[in-house]
């Protein structure tokens, strides 16, 4: 899926509590603004907040924004295997799933949509940045979904990283990048799965 100009653009983010899924939800809300999106966020927990479940709906229009529901997301990003077998079958015709095949090693049973697979948790753990697979994930939807200058990034993770951590700015942009860098290469890699959609007919 291609970022298109012009439109709204409905993402929802799941995984488990403790993962960085409203933190990657914030973080995409707040470079929408900075893109002059209409935006809005809405968390959701499940019984607990770490080892729980937990979502993110995340929507980015030009025009204004009757609900901050997505329940038809154009993008998923599942962070674990009930996340993606959860939400799956509500992604739109057309639309993107990325995931993290490092916890996920059951493909999605969607053809009409593009896949999007990355090993993120273990990338993260590679390049010594345990807990930003998140941020790995984030750099495969960048890339697709919502292109933005590396100044817009910068800014984004300065709104979005509370001050105490500051100094971990730097490694999340280091994250995105490999993420960013594994999708380009995903016709080499094959650790990295892509599937575009089968045209109907």
């Amino acid at each position: 899926m291609k970022e298109q100009k012009n439109t709204t653009q409905q993402v929802l983010i799941a995984g488990f509590g403790g993962q960085g899924v409203l933190f990657l939800g914030k973080l995409i809300a707040h470079a929408g603004v900075l893109l002059g999106k209409n935006v809005t966020w809405l968390p959701s927990y499940g019984p607990e907040m770490r080892g729980g479940t937990a979502n993110c709906a995340v929507i980015l229009s030009d025009e204004p924004i009757g609900s901050p529901i997505v329940s038809e997301p154009d993008v998923l990003i599942a962070m674990n295997l009930p996340s993606l077998t959860a939400y799956q079958p509500r992604v739109c015709a057309g639309g993107e799933i990325i995931y993290d095949a490092s916890l996920v090693h059951e493909s999605p049973a969607r053809e009409d949509v593009t896949v999007r697979a990355l090993p993120a948790t273990r990338l993260a753990t590679e390049a010594g940045m345990d807990g930003l697979s998140n941020m790995i994930l984030l750099g495969a939807f960048l890339s697709d979904c919502l292109h933005l200058t590396q100044e817009q990034l910068r800014q984004a993770l300065e709104h979005t990283v509370p001050a105490h951590k500051a100094h971990l700015i730097e490694a999340n942009l280091h994250a995105i990048a490999i993420g960013k860098h594994e999708l380009a290469l995903a016709g080499q890699n094959a650790t990295v799965r892509t599937e575009r959609p089968r045209r109907a007919g």
